[in-house]
């Protein structure tokens, strides 16, 4: 039998095995709460037409860039997973706490999972390789905690976080504090806020991120010779802040700048030069003329 093709993409996927299968395997407490809280937030996404307004749209796009842009992309991925340019401790904790915002973990397990998939890409080893699938890739990971274990064991990645007190606080209570963020938008504009500014921008901001993984390893183009399935994708770079040249990332994951070209859209990037040009990020790396021409295709 033909193995299936990922829809309009050359990429062949090898589905999990029985044991990892959303009915045919036993689910771990972890994978449990996982799935009720997506269910709980997608679920209260329904509300959205019957509570918009105009302060609560706003809510959620001011809280998309915080918490997407400076809180996943600029933070989480390329100033402390890869360390593509150093900040000053109190805009850095500042920004990290942008990303705990978006109830995607706090930083040390981010980090440790993002670095587990540089270190294992599209392999048996890579904790969301479309290999095993579309949606595996997308957020079916998230779901099988022990198969995530089987592939890279315990956190052994992130030692550097580790030795930050605080980064040992958020992953203490992190869970405490986007309940404080829901407390203070129902303060502000009641229901309506919190649907908002909450359960939609999260699953917005989700899907977006998610999309990274997924589509961006699946869909797009290749300009780098690096090994893998990762795809130059220009929607999911205008969603994603720039995340979606992910060609050119897994080419210089070390790169504070994602878009190379002058015409491929890099939010992120921009904020990090002007943050650049203010004295507050420096150490930015970019890759070489000769890095350039021995990754080309």
């Amino acid at each position: 039998m033909a193995l299936p093709r990922i829809w309009l993409s050359d990429v062949i996927a090898r589905p999990p095995g029985p044991s990892n299968l959303l009915l045919g395997r036993k689910w771990g407490s972890r994978d449990c709460i996982h799935l009720g809280f997506l269910a709980l937030v997608h679920g209260f996404c329904l509300l959205a037409p019957f509570t918009f307004t105009w302060g609560a749209f706003g809510s959620f796009a001011a809280l998309y860039v915080t918490t997407g842009l400076f809180g996943i992309t600029l933070s989480y991925h390329r100033n402390l997973s890869h360390k593509s340019f150093k900040l000053p401790k109190w805009l850095e904790y500042t920004f990290a706490y942008c990303g705990a915002q978006a109830m995607q973990g706090d930083p040390i397990s981010w980090v440790s999972s993002h670095r587990y998939h540089h270190q294992h890409c599209d392999t048996a080893s890579d904790p969301h390789t479309p290999l095993q699938g579309f949606w595996h890739s997308h957020m079916g990971w998230l779901l099988d905690n022990q198969a995530f274990l089987d592939k890279v064991g315990e956190p052994s990645n992130v030692g550097d976080l580790r030795g930050d007190a605080f980064y040992r606080f958020l992953e203490r209570t992190y869970p405490i504090h986007p309940v404080v963020l829901a407390g203070i938008l129902y303060g502000i504009g009641g229901v309506p806020y919190v649907v908002w500014g909450m359960a939609v921008r999260i699953v917005w901001v989700y899907h977006i991120t998610w999309a990274v993984n997924s589509a961006a390893h699946v869909w797009g183009s290749q300009q780098w010779n690096t090994g893998d399935l990762s795809r130059n994708n220009w929607w999911v770079a205008l969603l994603a802040f720039g995340e979606g040249w992910h060609n050119n990332h897994h080419a210089f994951e070390y790169s504070a700048r994602h878009g190379l070209e002058w015409w491929q859209f890099d939010m992120t990037w921009y904020v990090v030069r002007s943050l650049q040009a203010l004295g507050l990020a420096t150490k930015v790396k970019l890759p070489s003329h000769e890095q350039r021409v021995k990754l080309a295709m």
